[in-house]
């Protein structure tokens, strides 16, 4: 076996066997790879040495399945039916899958290679040839094994005759291993596809169709800010980026334009130097084919770049050839998030290699039409487009970049007399030069360009939201939303409602952008007479890893996110032109009814913003801001009126007389002690109970009496401050208030877990904020958002509330002991889980939002969020 490293199939935890010196197989990491040999040569042997569990099928192992015995070959036809199930299913998925079977019939190796081609995977095939006598012995030395010699006489037979054909069935790669000792010491290594270049990160810059132009493209390189280098002739011959940017060229280098060796000279150099990766366009293929002198027809610019390539010497049209033939269709890059293809890619296709989507990368798709020129009619698939990557191409010429579902052609007709366009990665900024003249009157006219400047970021209306981005497709019970910590599930009927709350009553959908996730309670504390205290907080994230937290004072209002434009010029470019800004509750919904309270509090906010310095310090014309809006009543005075005055009320009438029979009943001579004092400790419950919602309640006219506590900065322009510590957040908020009585500060203090005194400290910080009348408090990790835990992503927070606000979640009288006992028994860990599959949804839309995704990608853990919220989890908790 090799040595641990990326392409090993072995986890690094896992044993591995010794690796004798032999032959190395070479095999795509991801595809399908056939073990051929008769029964008896090891084949499972063989497997199990070099791959994992996982990645074998046997046929035997499927024979199994059906019939209870792997030796029952009655169940072969039902057996192989299972095994091709799986095989297609771990190819659709781009695993590596590994067929254990005999596979010497042609008949039975071209169901698995359909599946391959079905799929765009390689197929490699592995055969073990061993002396017939060598099978002949294993199999006598097997109890299970009682078939005669003659069945491996014939499998033998029908190996031999197929050995030489197996390229010829569709077999990328043929490995044949003769004996014993050479089937021993072989070993494997695992390549990556020519296309997948995801760990290089970038930054990318991305190079539409420069057909010849090569001066146009010196001025665009000059323009990214790569230093050109030259021959002692003048010519340029390479570019390199004094901060390691990388050029990808969509390709289509050629043809058309007055300089295709010149704009090769300097392509092939900054590859060959590693500062450019160029795909192949449908214009090198085809010159490649014409420089091998195949029949093509020489028109569309041909005819020009073979006249000009005839003027440069043998061995430049020789390094031509071997460059354009070498380069491949498409890239995956930046760990997946970037797909470069000259004519774009449907998310199916990207990382598989085969003809079609070769065919597909390099001329698009089209619906067999042609239009009033004769060219064909291009299918549009970006419409269609839901992935997750962003893809870059070119191929069709258009006067304005556009994107459209995560996903932009850059080509902007440059040898037309257009632009040569470059888009800047992961900053998604276009770069533009404008072509020196016409250089190639195309078939079809190209529409001239405005010549305006490009937009900085992709426009938010392209790419509106599908019902399929938030149900999924029917393949299952549940809609899974990707996110970089990690997949979310969530139940399809949850995702339905949570759709139609959004049609119905949500905000504009342009300003969701997050949703905050909920809180999980602290753990049940071990006093018996409380249910939370700091101590089981703190001893939560020490046993997670964590050991500076920051206790923030909890404060008695309601959720509310602020989205706040500095000017109508920013809410129009990112948002809802005319609009300056929203207050939206937890649930998407307006904050407030009276248009006129919002847009007052927001103006007093933007202003407060730009005293603080923070609109240039941020370097951003938008903020969104996470907080807590008080009073409670502002939002939730009908609830406070109906729910829990009408509780107080009841009981402050009826609980006096209750007493005064009681009283007369003690009069006449009968024990009603205990009864009494029941009802006289429910009549102080009650009294509590009301005092601790009053608490949170006062009168407010327009923005006067409301107050807004910031806990934390989401996101500004072309970022997330997630980050982002959460002192940075405390001290934006403290900046804010300095600037507007509107603002209301946190009272916090850090602890650091591992030191008892601290601890106890802060838990008598907590008992002095509660006896004042405080809700609670909520306990976070110091380091942020992002903080990861021993078992990954850390609670964002665990809140704390005391015994007194209690009341109004639990009942005026949950301190009773019979009743208190009940509720410590409260099941928090569905509440936990949900908390943090939240939290990764509400990272995950923040992340896509500051990388300009379409609303669409935003949407979808915007709608989880929502749709987790109708989970059947105790809301007390």
């Amino acid at each position: 076996m090799t040595a641990p490293d990326d392409h090993s199939p072995f986890r690094a935890d896992e044993p591995r066997p010794p690796a004798p010196a032999g032959r190395v197989l070479n095999i795509p990491e991801t595809g399908l790879v056939v073990l051929v040999g008769v029964s008896g040569s090891g084949k499972s042997t063989f497997a199990a040495r070099h791959f994992r569990p996982t990645q074998v099928i046997g046929s035997d192992f499927c024979r199994g399945l059906v019939s209870d015995d792997e030796n029952d070959q009655s169940a072969s036809a039902d057996a192989f039916e299972l095994l091709h199930h799986i095989v297609g299913t771990r190819l659709r998925r781009g695993l590596l899958t590994v067929v254990d079977a005999t596979n010497v019939r042609q008949q039975t190796r071209a169901p698995l290679l359909r599946l391959a081609k079905e799929h765009d995977m390689l197929a490699t095939a592995v055969v073990l040839d061993v002396p017939e006598s060598l099978a002949r012995d294993r199999n006598r030395a097997r109890a299970d094994r009682d078939f005669g010699d003659h069945v491996i006489s014939r499998q033998r037979r029908d190996l031999r005759r197929g050995l030489g054909r197996l390229d010829k069935e569709g077999f990328r790669k043929v490995h044949v291993l003769h004996g014993a000792e050479e089937i021993d010491a072989a070993t494997i290594e695992l390549e990556k596809a020519w296309n997948d270049r995801r760990h290089l990160t970038g930054p990318f810059d991305v190079i539409g169709d420069v057909h010849g132009c090569r001066a146009e493209l010196e001025d665009l390189l000059a323009r990214l800010g790569y230093r050109i280098e030259r021959d002692p002739a003048g010519r340029a011959i390479g570019a390199r980026h004094p901060h390691g940017r990388t050029a990808v060229f969509v390709g289509d280098l050629v043809d058309r334009g007055p300089d295709t060796p010149g704009v090769l000279r300097l392509a092939m150099g900054m590859v060959a130097a590693g500062s450019a990766l160029c795909v192949s366009g449908n214009h090198e293929n085809k010159l490649v084919r014409a420089l091998r002198g195949r029949k093509v027809t020489v028109a569309h610019g041909l005819a020009e770049s073979l006249a000009q390539l005839d003027a440069e010497t043998a061995q430049f049209r020789a390094a031509v050839l071997e460059f354009c033939d070498g380069l491949v269709s498409h890239y995956v890059l930046d760990g997946g998030r970037l797909v470069v293809a000259h004519a774009g890619l449907k998310e199916e296709y990207h990382g598989r290699s085969s003809g079609r989507v070769r065919s597909f990368a390099l001329y698009g798709e089209t619906t067999g039409e042609t239009d009033e020129y004769g060219l064909p009619v291009r299918h549009p698939w970006a419409r269609d487009y839901r992935g997750s990557a962003t893809v870059v191409y070119g191929h069709v010429p258009t006067p304005e970049p556009e994107w459209v579902n995560n996903t932009i052609c850059i080509d902007t007709g440059c040898v037309f007399g257009g632009r040569l366009t470059a888009l800047r990665y992961p900053e998604r900024e276009l770069a533009q030069v404008p072509a020196q003249r016409v250089w190639y009157r195309p078939a079809r006219p190209f529409p001239a360009s405005g010549g305006a400047a490009p937009a900085a970021h992709p426009e938010r209306e392209s790419g509106m939201l599908d019902i399929r981005d938030v149900l999924g497709d029917d393949s299952g019970p549940d809609v899974r939303v990707e996110t970089a910590h990690g997949p979310v599930s969530v139940q399809r009927p949850n995702a339905l409602a949570a759709l139609e709350v959004m049609t119905r009553f949500a905000v504009d959908p342009r300003w969701l952008l997050h949703l905050p996730p909920t809180m999980a309670p602290a753990p049940t504390s071990a006093d018996p007479g409380l249910l939370e205290r700091p101590a089981e907080a703190f001893a939560h994230y020490l046993a997670d890893g964590v050991e500076r937290v920051i206790c923030e004072e909890k404060h008695m209002g309601s959720r509310a996110v602020m989205v706040i434009c500095r000017d109508g010029a920013a809410a129009e470019r990112r948002f809802v032109p005319g609009a300056p800004g929203v207050i939206h509750t937890r649930t998407g919904r307006p904050f407030f009814a009276d248009a006129e309270t919002e847009a007052a509090l927001l103006a007093e906010m933007r202003d407060a913003i730009g005293a603080a310095g923070l609109w240039a310090e941020l370097d951003t014309d938008w903020l969104a801001l996470d907080g807590e809006l008080l009073p409670w009543s502002a939002k939730a005075a009908g609830l406070i009126r109906e729910q829990y005055a009408a509780v107080g009320a009841a009981g402050r009438a009826a609980l006096p007389a209750v007493a005064d029979v009681l009283g007369a009943v003690a009069a006449r001579g009968l024990d009603v002690a205990e009864l009494a004092g029941k009802v006289a400790r429910r009549a102080a419950d009650i009294e509590a109970f009301s005092a601790v919602y009053r608490r949170y309640t006062w009168p407010t006219e327009g923005t006067a009496g409301l107050r807004y506590a910031p806990f934390a900065v989401l996101a500004g322009e072309g970022r997330s401050f997630a980050d982002r510590d959460h002192l940075w957040h405390m001290s934006v908020a403290e900046r804010l208030a300095g600037h507007t009585p509107r603002v209301l500060t946190t009272r916090y203090r850090v602890v650091d877990v591992t030191d008892p005194a601290a601890v106890e400290a802060a838990g008598a910080w907590w008992r002095e904020l509660v006896d004042g009348g405080g809700e609670g408090m909520v306990v976070k990790p110091l380091s942020g958002a992002l903080t990861r835990g021993r078992r990954g992503l850390a609670q964002p927070g665990l809140k704390v509330r005391g015994p007194e606000y209690l009341r109004i979640i639990y009942g005026p009288d949950y301190l009773e002991p019979d009743r208190l006992h009940r509720l410590r028994d409260r099941r928090l860990g569905r509440k936990s889980g949900l908390a943090l599959r939240e939290h990764r949804l509400g990272l995950e839309s923040l992340a896509r939002h500051a990388h300009g995704e379409p609303l669409w990608r935003v949407h979808q853990p915007v709608f989880g969020v929502l749709a987790l919220e109708s989970e059947p989890v105790d809301p007390r908790l």
